[in-house]
C-alpha cells in the first residue's frame, strides 16, 4: 500500500480528559470524539459536530488514498462478486390462503419488491413495493417489514431512511396501492395485525434508542391516541413483538442478555389486557408457540441449560409439563407448532439437525444430511394448517437450497437451489471441520474452505472469521462472495469460538463476563493451530470479525499482532470499559449481563479493564488493520473504532497501516443496496490480498 508520494495519517487532536472510577483514573485523550449530540446525529447526521466530522472524513480520505492503488482489484472483485448474483433472483413463494407471497429483484436492482399473486396461477403479479423506486435518491433506504392482514387487504409495511434503525411505518392499500394516512414513526420496524385487519401493534423506541413501549394502532385514528398496551420501566430490558404461527396470539417478548418474559394478547381481543405466561426470574429464558388451547414452549427451566420444552394451557400458561427432557449437549435452538405437527431444531456436536413430532401420536423422526459441516435454518412459513415443512440447506461449499418437506411421508422436494450464474461446481472445493486445542485444553471446533488444488503446505494465505457473543452460532453456511479469496488461493476458515453456542449453551457460558478472554485465546488457538497443521502459517493469516467479532480483532491485535499479517474490523465495539460505563447509551443497561456492570461491580470494572481492546493499546507493533464504520450507527457508535484507530496509530511502535473508512450514510449494517453492499466487502478483500502479498507500508 505505498505511493510515489507519501501519505501522511491523520493526527487527531489528543485533549486530555480523565476519570475516576472505583479509585482507577482513566485517561481518555479522544474522549471528544464523542458527540454530545449523538442522539439528534443518530436521526439527522448532517447535525454532526464540525470538529468531529472533520476528524471521520479525513480518516476516511486517508484511507481511501492508502487503498487506491488496489482500485482495479476492488472494481474486479465487484464484477466478479455480481457475477455470482442471480439479479432477477426470485423468492420461494409462501403459501396463504388464497395468495402467495415472495420478494424478487428486477435486473440491476438495489432494493426488493414484495410481491403476490394467485396461488393457482403466477400470470397475476401485484407488485405490494417497489423498493428501488422508494429508495431512488436517497443515500441509505431499507425495508424493515412487509406484513400483509389476515384479510389481505392491506400491507403495513416500514422503511428506515438514515440507518439508525429508526423505522416509519405506513400502511398500504393493496388494491389502489396508495398509502393511507396511517404513518408512525420511530419505531422498532415490525407489526403484528389484529385477527379482523383493522388494528396492529408496535413498538416505539424512546430517546435513548431503546424499544420500551407497544402500543396499539386502530386505522383511520391519529396515532397521538394510540393506546400504550405495554411499557417496560427496566432501561436494561427490551421489548419486542411477533406473532405465533397459529397466529392466535401477538406475543410480547421482553428480554435482557440473561432472561426474558413473556405476554400473550388473544389477537381476537385486541384491547384486552396482556396475559402473563411466566414472570421473569434471573438466569430464565423461555419463547412459546401456540396450539389451539395448548402452548409449547422452549425453556432453560430448572437447570435445562441446552433447554427443553414443556407444555401448558392458555388458561393456565404458567403450569408447565415436561414434554421432550432436557439433555446437556443437546441444544433445542428454535421451535415451530404447525396443526399437525411440531418441529424443533437442535445443534449437537456442533451440527444443526432437525426433529419433527407428530403431534397427536408423540411419534419422532429426524431429517438426515450428510456433508460433515452444513447450515441449516427453518424458513419463514404464512400457515398453519400445513403438512409441509420448508428449511433451507446450505455447506461451506453448497449453495442454500430450499427444500418442502412432507411430514407425514417424509418426503422432500427441492424448490429452489441458490443459482451462480457465473458457475459453481462443488467438487471443486472442499469443507472440513477440524479442532484446535485451546488453553484450558477445550476443543474449538474450526470451519475450513478451499479449493480442492489450494496446497496445504503452510504456504496459502488464510481468513479467520470470529464473532463469539451473545450466544449466538457461526454456521457454515454458503456465501458466493468468499470464493473470490478461495479462488485466489486462500483458505477461508470460521472459528467456533465460546461466546456463542456453537457445542452447547455452556460454550456460551464460557465466554462472556469474567470467562470472556476464553473468546480471544480460543481465536488465537485456531490460529496457531492451522499454522502448526499447515494449513497457513503465521504471518499469512488475516483476521475478520464485526461488532462484538470486532471487538476480538481489537483484542487478539493486542494479544497476539505477531500471528495476522492484517486484521478486518467491521463496526468494531472496541471501547468496551467507557460504553459500559455510559449507562445513557442505547444498549448498554442490558449488555451488563454479557460483559459485566462496571459502575457497580469493581470486579466486572478490574475484568473488563483487562481486556477492553482501546484501554489496552500498547506500544507494540501491529498488523496492518482495516476498520469499517456507519455514523448513523445505534449499535457500535461511530466514535469508538474513531478513537480506537487514533490510540492505535499513536502509540504502535511498528507495523501498520491503520485504516478506518466511516460510512456517513449508513449504519451497523453497511450500505443496504444490494451492490453498494459488495463494493465494500470488495474493500475488504483487496485489502486481504494486498496484507498476504506483503506489500504493506505507511
Amino acid at each position: 500500500m505505498t505511493d510515489i508520494q507519501p501519505i501522511h495519517a491523520p493526527r487527531v487532536e489528543k485533549r486530555p480528559h480523565a476519570t475516576s472510577v472505583h479509585g482507577v483514573e482513566i485517561s481518555d485523550e479522544y474522549a471528544w470524539l464523542k458527540a454530545e449530540n449523538w442522539q439528534e446525529v443518530l436521526r439527522d447526521p448532517t447535525v454532526l459536530p464540525a470538529d468531529i466530522r472533520a476528524v471521520v472524513e479525513a480518516e476516511k480520505a486517508y484511507a481511501e488514498a492508502m487503498l487506491a492503488p488496489n482500485e482495479a482489484l476492488q472494481t474486479h472483485l465487484v464484477a466478479e462478486m455480481r457475477a455470482r448474483i442471480k439479479e432477477d433472483d426470485v423468492d420461494v413463494p409462501a403459501p396463504d390462503g388464497a395468495f402467495v407471497y415472495y420478494r424478487r429483484h428486477r435486473q440491476g436492482g438495489q432494493h426488493p419488491l414484495v410481491c403476490r399473486r394467485s396461488r393457482e396461477t403466477a400470470a397475476d403479479e401485484i407488485l405490494l413495493l417497489d423498493g428501488d423506486e422508494l429508495g431512488e435518491g436517497k443515500a441509505f433506504f431499507s425495508i424493515g417489514t412487509a406484513r400483509h392482514s389476515p384479510d389481505h387487504s392491506l400491507l403495513a409495511w416500514s422503511a428506515d431512511e438514515k440507518g439508525s434503525e429508526l423505522f416509519t411505518l405506513r400502511v398500504r392499500d393493496i388494491e389502489t396501492g396508495a398509502d393511507l394516512d396511517d404513518v408512525v414513526s420511530e419505531t422498532a420496524g415490525n407489526v403484528v395485525w389484529s385477527a379482523d385487519s383493522r388494528a396492529f401493534f408496535y413498538v416505539r423506541l424512546d430517546d435513548n434508542h431503546r424499544p420500551h413501549r407497544v402500543f396499539l394502532h386502530v386505522l383511520g385514528t391519529d396515532t397521538v391516541q394510540d393506546a400504550c398496551i405495554y411499557e417496560e420501566q427496566d432501561p436494561g430490558w427490551f421489548v419486542s413483538i411477533h406473532a405465533t404461527q397459529s397466529r392466535q396470539f401477538c406475543v410480547i417478548d421482553l428480554h435482557d442478555h440473561d432472561s426474558n418474559e413473556a405476554h400473550l394478547i388473544d389477537l381476537r381481543e385486541p384491547s384486552a389486557p396482556p396475559r402473563m405466561v411466566l414472570p421473569r426470574s434471573p438466569g430464565l429464558r423461555y419463547d412459546v408457540e401456540a396450539h389451539g388451547e395448548r402452548l409449547f414452549i422452549r425453556t432453560n427451566a430448572n437447570g435445562a441449560e441446552d433447554f427443553k420444552v414443556v407444555e401448558a394451557s392458555v388458561a393456565a400458561p404458567g403450569a408447565w409439563r415436561d414434554l421432550i427432557p432436557h439433555r446437556r449437549g443437546r441444544m433445542i435452538t428454535s421451535i415451530l407448532a404447525l396443526s399437525h405437527h411440531f418441529v424443533r431444531l437442535e445443534r449437537e456436536d456442533g451440527l444443526p439437525r432437525i426433529i419433527v413430532r407428530d403431534i397427536a401420536s408423540g411419534d419422532e423422526h429426524h431429517i438426515a444430511f450428510e456433508e460433515e459441516a452444513y447450515s441449516l435454518g427453518l424458513e419463514r412459513m404464512l400457515e398453519f394448517d400445513t403438512h409441509v415443512l420448508r428449511f433451507s440447506y446450505s455447506s461451506m461449499t453448497t449453495p442454500r437450497e430450499i427444500t418442502d418437506y412432507d411430514m407425514r411421508d417424509r418426503t422432500r422436494v427441492l424448490r429452489k437451489r441458490q443459482e451462480i450464474p457465473s458457475g459453481h461446481d462443488p467438487k471443486a472445493y472442499v469443507t472440513r471441520r477440524v479442532y484446535a486445542t485451546a488453553t484450558d485444553g477445550e476443543s474449538v471446533p474450526v470451519s475450513l474452505l478451499y479449493a480442492r488444488d489450494t496446497p496445504l503446505d503452510g504456504s496459502a494465505p488464510l481468513l479467520l472469521q470470529g464473532y463469539g457473543a451473545y450466544g449466538h452460532a457461526s454456521p457454515a453456511s454458503f456465501s458466493a462472495n468468499r470464493f473470490s479469496l478461495v479462488d485466489r488461493g486462500f483458505v477461508y476458515a470460521i472459528a467456533h469460538v465460546r461466546g456463542g453456542t456453537d457445542k452447547g449453551w455452556h460454550w456460551y457460558e464460557d465466554g462472556k463476563l469474567d470467562r470472556k478472554t476464553n473468546t480471544f485465546t480460543d481465536f488465537i488457538a485456531a490460529a496457531r493451530h492451522l499454522a502448526a497443521s499447515n494449513v497457513t502459517r503465521e504471518g499469512r493469516i488475516v483476521a475478520l470479525g464485526g461488532s462484538a467479532g470486532g471487538m476480538l480483532m481489537g483484542a487478539v491485535a493486542n494479544m497476539a499482532p505477531e500471528l495476522f499479517a492484517g486484521i478486518i474490523a467491521d463496526v468494531p465495539f472496541v471501547d468496551v470499559l467507557n460504553t459500559m460505563l455510559d449507562a445513557e447509551l442505547p444498549l448498554t443497561p442490558p449488555e451488563w449481563l454479557e460483559w459485566g456492570n462496571p459502575i457497580t461491580d469493581r470486579a466486572a470494572f478490574d475484568t473488563i479493564l483487562s481486556y477492553s481492546p482501546y484501554d489496552n493499546v500498547r506500544a507494540q507493533a501491529y498488523p496492518a488493520i482495516l476498520a469499517q464504520a456507519g455514523l448513523t450507527d445505534p449499535r457500535v457508535t461511530y466514535w469508538e473504532p474513531a478513537k480506537w484507530v487514533a490510540r492505535l496509530r499513536d502509540r504502535m511502535t511498528a507495523g501498520g497501516p491503520i485504516l478506518l473508512r466511516t460510512n456517513m450514510d449508513a449504519g451497523h449494517g453497511g450500505a443496504a443496496g444490494r451492490f453498494d453492499r459488495l463494493k465494500e466487502i470488495a474493500v475488504e478483500y483487496a485489502f486481504a490480498v494486498d496484507c498476504v502479498q506483503g506489500e504493506r507500508g505507511m
